[in-house]
């Protein structure tokens, strides 16, 4: 926000003139030195790099083909801005995918002041649903904001995930979302509510609006992106190495797969964003994702050691 500061037209004469000339330069200074290092960092990739971005595409493709099924994907090169993408503009049920978008909404109630982390709460049992997650086991603890917060992420826990939606509000989690400019991507029912879900209420999002969504939250919630680095399953993950920080929120429903996250590759992050459905074999979709992953992480590490000729002298 540029804050507008009232001019004391009294003493207007040539010093302010001789001022306001000086910021006029060094605005158009400014905006000349931004546009420079738009046209810099957009330069096309050389020769031998274009030729290795054929070949992950191609790899991927052919990955996404040999899968019974309907594979979308998107995934952003955070130094180039580079994109790569299948269906990337289409719907997909995301299944727990959707959290990502609760996350978001969690962190800005924060910084609005209209929720606290520590803030807690007695879990009501009317809440509690099937599925992946531990609450449904328990009785009524008396848990913080943060504390279900967290078993939504590392457990997928459904019914931690009802209440923070019912806490937040899912209107205002939809509103959210349409003010990013992301229209496609919809929570329209609680976890497990499979009344819902055969309405056709089902929670859809595309590759690239979940690309979008991780980008936002990696540029504005570092604290929401320390809470899906936290360890989880993951068949994004089990494409990458070991010691390689990502942070995603995978989702699972019957002939349904899907993972997406940031991807800490050294010198070269980038986001992923993998949607299945249709799936004739769930396993399939895993293997997919897991492959996608692998194929991904070894084009942008290349990336990131090599620069623009390919020497991988920055391993």
């Amino acid at each position: 926000m540029v804050e507008n500061h009232d001019m004391h037209t009294s003493h207007y004469g040539e010093t302010t003139r001789a001022k306001n000339f000086s910021y006029t330069n060094l605005f158009v200074s400014f905006v000349c030195l931004h546009a420079f290092a738009i046209i810099v960092s957009a330069q096309p990739l050389s020769p031998t790099a274009t030729e290795l971005r054929s070949k992950f595409s191609h790899r991927v493709e052919d990955i996404a083909s040999r899968v019974d099924g309907v594979v979308g994907y998107a995934a952003l090169d955070l130094t180039s801005g580079d994109r790569f993408g299948l269906l990337e503009k289409d719907p997909f049920p995301t299944a727990s995918t959707i959290k990502l978008a609760i996350v978001y909404e969690l962190f800005k109630q924060v910084k609005e002041g209209k929720v606290r982390l520590d803030e807690t709460m007695v879990l009501d049992r009317s809440k509690a649903v099937d599925g992946s997650g531990v609450l449904s086991q328990l009785g009524t603890p008396t848990l913080s904001i943060r504390d279900y917060a967290t078993l939504m992420v590392i457990l997928s826990d459904n019914t931690a995930t009802n209440v923070l939606i019912d806490r937040l509000g899912m209107d205002a989690i939809t509103r959210r979302m349409q003010s990013l400019g992301l229209g496609g991507t919809k929570l329209r029912r609680h976890m497990m509510d499979t009344a819902a879900a055969r309405r056709g209420d089902e929670n859809v999002s595309s590759p690239g609006e979940i690309v979008r969504l991780l980008q936002i939250i990696n540029q504005d919630q570092p604290d929401a992106i320390a809470l899906l680095k936290k360890s989880k399953e993951s068949h994004l993950r089990k494409g990458l190495p070991a010691d390689v920080e990502t942070a995603d929120k995978p989702g699972d429903l019957e002939g349904v797969r899907v993972d997406a996250g940031v991807v800490f590759a050294k010198n070269r992050p980038y986001i992923l964003c993998v949607m299945t459905t249709f799936l004739k074999n769930e396993a399939d979709g895993e293997r997919a994702i897991e492959d996608i992953s692998r194929a991904a992480y070894e084009y942008f590490s290349r990336l990131g050691a090599g620069g623009s000729l390919g020497r991988q002298s920055g391993k």
